[in-house]
C-alpha cells in the first residue's frame, strides 16, 4: 500500500474512533459523494434535548505529514476546488475540513500493547464555509486554529451546535 493511502487509511481510523467515541454514527462516504468533496459523514443517533434529533455533518478528511504547524495554527494548502466546496454558504448539512497530521516516520504512527492501543497522530477541524472568494488557480492556504482539536469534547460541540440550528 502506498504511503498517502496509509495516511488516508489511518484518517478514517482516527475519526471513526473519535465519532464512535462521542456517540455518534460514522460511514464513509459512496464514491459519488466523494466526488463533490464528501468524505464522511457523521449522523447523531436520536440526540435528546436537540431541535434536529438526527444532527449531521459531512466531513471532508485530509492527510499529511508535511512540516505544516505554526505556533498557533496550521498552514495547509488546500486545492482551490475543495476550499470553494468548503466554504458554500448554501449547504443544508455543514461541510467541515477535518485535517489529520501524521509523524513523518511511518514507524511512529501506532504503538499498541497489552493495556493501549495508541495511533500517534493529531486531528484538527475547521468549518470555512462563508470564507470569503479566492482567485487563485491552484491552492489556497488555509490557516486552522490548532486549539481545534478534533476530539471526543469537540465533536459532540459541533454536533450539539448543527442540533440547535447553530452555524459553526
Amino acid at each position: 500500500m502506498d504511503l498517502n493511502t496509509q495516511k488516508e487509511e489511518c484518517s478514517y481510523a482516527y475519526i471513526y474512533t473519535v465519532a464512535s467515541a462521542a456517540g455518534y454514527s460514522f460511514q464513509r462516504a459512496s464514491s459519488p459523494l466523494d466526488k463533490v468533496g464528501i468524505d464522511a459523514i457523521v449522523t447523531g443517533l436520536g440526540v435528546q434535548g436537540e431541535q434536529r434529533s438526527f444532527p449531521q455533518v459531512h466531513l471532508q478528511v485530509k492527510s499529511t505529514s508535511r512540516n505544516v504547524l505554526a505556533d498557533r495554527e496550521i498552514r495547509y494548502p488546500l486545492r482551490v476546488i475543495d476550499y470553494e466546496r468548503l466554504r458554500d454558504n448554501n449547504r443544508v448539512i455543514p461541510l467541515i475540513l477535518v485535517l489529520i497530521l501524521f509523524p513523518e516516520n511511518v514507524e511512529e504512527w501506532l504503538h499498541q500493547s497489552e493495556r493501549e492501543l495508541c495511533l500517534k497522530s493529531c486531528g484538527y477541524w475547521m468549518s470555512l464555509q462563508g470564507s470569503p472568494g479566492t482567485e487563485n488557480k491552484e491552492t489556497v492556504t488555509v490557516y486552522v486554529p490548532r486549539k481545534n482539536l478534533f476530539t471526543v469534547d469537540a465533536m459532540k460541540r459541533i454536533m450539539q451546535r448543527i442540533g440547535a440550528g447553530e452555524r459553526l
